[in-house]
């Protein structure tokens, strides 16, 4: 495993990554007894504008708080657009702090498109990537990679980690643009991780330290993937052109569409440009909950038009009871 050099140096780094995310006079406090969906007035849960961005959502839930970790992305003093990983919180899903950014200020790096948060041995590790853009160009160009912070409370992160997701005998320059990496364990071997990410398809590679991985192949999916394990089946949210797409297998090899969910895009100005990048939370066991709960972004025609990469991405939410039928703030059950 390859620790990274910032360039901006690995003090700068630990003070901006390693100081606790939020003050907890910030958080509100903690309320007994379930959700009440119906004070949730509205899906979104921070509101992008030709500024700032909100994207890639990547949530938690652990001691009652929910934690939003997710690009944002910031058109800046000097004109370039910068990217970061943040988290916003929330116990109530309908009041969510102001997001506190994690990764430093570099174009060289970009960390951003947070995947999930795991717990491995002692540690919650969080995947992430790099998304350079030295010349300032819309996407990140091909040195972007895939890497892991760690933390042993949620609130403060250690440096990042690169993933050599291709195995450690091919060089980091040969790893080839890499994005959206997601996390996953084996549901017939418990300690063996699987990482999906963006690269030809989505493509898996399978590790049981996060150190050492070994590739495995490509399937056919977009990007953003979200997987989780519902009976014998795994379960894959991806992000085709537009929409959030779902696949399921039962072994990783073989995959079959099931649906492709659009919620409200219709009727949101926010999402009319693309809705996408689905982060599904599986909280059915959990009776203040007992739902899945789907995060995802929404960019408007206006915000592509401006910045394909960067779009006034809306964060917002929707659940359901089945992965089938999706109900948010106003609306009823639809597909």
């Amino acid at each position: 495993m390859i620790r990274i050099l910032l360039s901006i140096g690995s003090a700068s780094f630990l003070a901006a990554a390693c100081a606790p995310s939020l003050p907890a006079q910030e958080v509100p406090p903690a309320e007994p007894g379930a959700i009440d969906w119906s004070a949730l007035a509205s899906p979104i849960i921070l509101r992008g504008d030709a500024t700032t961005a909100y994207r890639d959502p990547a949530a938690c839930c652990h001691e009652g708080l929910f934690r939003v970790f997710h690009t944002l992305a910031r058109r800046e003093d000097d004109g370039h657009m910068y990217w970061y990983t943040a988290v916003t919180r929330s116990r109530d899903l309908v009041h969510w702090t102001e997001p506190a950014i994690l990764t430093p200020r570099d174009r060289n790096l970009n960390f951003s498109s947070p995947g999930n948060v795991i717990r491995h041995g002692n540690e919650w590790v969080l995947c992430l990537q790099t998304y350079p853009t030295p010349r300032s160009q819309t996407f990140g160009d091909d040195t972007s990679r895939l890497w892991i912070m760690r933390s042993p409370d949620l609130e403060t992160w250690g440096p990042p980690d690169l993933l050599r997701v291709k195995g450690p005998d091919v060089p980091v320059d040969q790893m080839g643009r890499m994005i959206d990496p997601y996390l996953v364990e084996d549901r017939l071997e418990p300690g063996k991780w699987w990482c999906f990410y963006k690269q030809n398809g989505a493509s898996l590679s399978h590790s049981r330290d996060l150190a050492t991985w070994t590739y495995f192949g490509r399937i056919d999916a977009g990007e953003n993937a979200c997987v989780f394990v519902e009976g014998d089946e795994y379960v894959l949210f991806h992000s085709p052109r537009n929409g959030i797409g779902v696949k399921r297998s039962p072994d990783l090899m073989t995959w079959r569409d099931v649906g492709l969910i659009t919620l409200g895009q219709d009727e949101w100005p926010w999402a009319r440009g693309r809705l996408t990048a689905g982060f599904v939370l599986d909280l059915k066991a959990r009776p203040e909950v007992g739902k899945y709960l789907m995060f995802f972004h929404g960019s408007s025609k206006e915000g592509l038009a401006m910045h394909g990469a960067h779009g006034h991405g809306t964060l917002a939410l929707a659940w359901s009871d089945d992965l089938v039928h999706w109900q948010w703030p106003g609306k009823g059950p639809r597909r």
